[in-house]
């Protein structure tokens, strides 16, 4: 777990090894620190963090490209520090041309980041499952993906590539796309929102001998797809970018509702529980331990 004093392991080792052990790696979204401490604590090996997330519990916006380098940088540091297992991280665009995803990779590796994914939108880019999207040239990310390749200090540092040209130009172009970014040095290959199982089929047969990523959208353009269904297909990473949003927004919208009905949240405690197990949650037993050992 994520100690205060943990040390954990070469955690982009350890992603590669779970990318290699022939069966999807799961890695639920998360937007915060503690959000991503739930995830390790729920027994996941990898976190993923969520643009469409992040944007929402920083801004309380939908994800249209409204956040920079920095505040994704940002938290992405601060859920790495909580955490020991690996962390992917949305990397939106790179915020800019092939010199601004230089330093991006540079950023995030700094930040403790295990993987990133980069996208062929113009931006300010939008949730890969939002209409209205716009696509650079393929030379464009081509370029990016080199640059990031070059910029990474760690060769373990894993590097996906996400085309959302699907929605604009056709399944037959992000497979195109896909394979172009594969020369160019991804790790990964991330076809966002193909519309239809056949689509995910037809991406999976395409793209077969790569590295593949599902994005499972709660809600999103893509059908839900079983676990087995898509280790048959050879997908190596799931994402699930926003149940635990979702989960966290549907809970506080049910307590404010009773509470607004009540005066008090005395009818939901049960529910909800109490400080004392939250604070557990959140290392207060090591707090104490390092108090005892540290204090004179």
């Amino acid at each position: 777990m994520g100690d205060l004093l943990s040390r954990p392991g070469n955690r982009r080792v350890r992603l590669r090894e779970l990318l290699d052990a022939g069966r999807p790696v799961l890695a639920p979204g998360a937007f915060d620190a503690h959000s991503a401490r739930l995830v390790e604590q729920a027994g996941f090996d990898v976190a993923y963090m969520t643009g469409f997330g992040t944007t929402a519990s920083l801004l309380g916006r939908p994800d249209i490209g409204l956040l920079g380098q920095a505040e994704m940088v940002d938290n992405a540091r601060r859920m790495a520090a909580a955490i020991d297992i690996p962390l992917i991280a949305d990397a939106d665009t790179g915020y800019g041309n092939p010199i601004n995803v230089i330093r991006t990779v540079r950023e995030y590796e700094q930040a403790g980041v295990a993987g990133l994914h980069i996208e062929d939108q113009v931006m300010p880019k939008r949730c890969g499952h939002l209409a209205g999207k716009v696509v650079v040239p393929c030379e464009d990310m081509e370029a990016k993906i080199r640059a990031a390749v070059q910029a990474r200090s760690d060769p373990d540092m894993v590097l996906i590539a996400r085309t959302d040209v699907a929605a604009v130009e056709g399944l037959d172009a992000a497979i195109e796309r896909a394979k172009r970014f594969a020369d160019a040095g991804a790790d990964i290959l991330f076809v966002e929102a193909p519309t239809s199982e056949e689509a995910i089929e037809t991406v999976a047969t395409a793209l077969k001998g790569h590295r593949l990523l599902f994005n499972w959208a709660e809600g999103g353009r893509t059908p839900p797809l079983s676990q087995e269904r898509l280790a048959e297909l050879g997908f190596s990473l799931v994402l699930f970018p926003v149940s635990t949003l979702l989960a966290a927004d549907t809970a506080m919208r049910a307590v404010l509702a009773r509470l607004r009905a009540d005066g008090t949240p005395a009818a939901v405690l049960d529910e909800i529980g109490g400080l004392d197990a939250f604070a557990a949650r959140e290392g207060l037993d090591e707090i104490r331990d390092l108090e005892q050992r540290f204090t004179t």
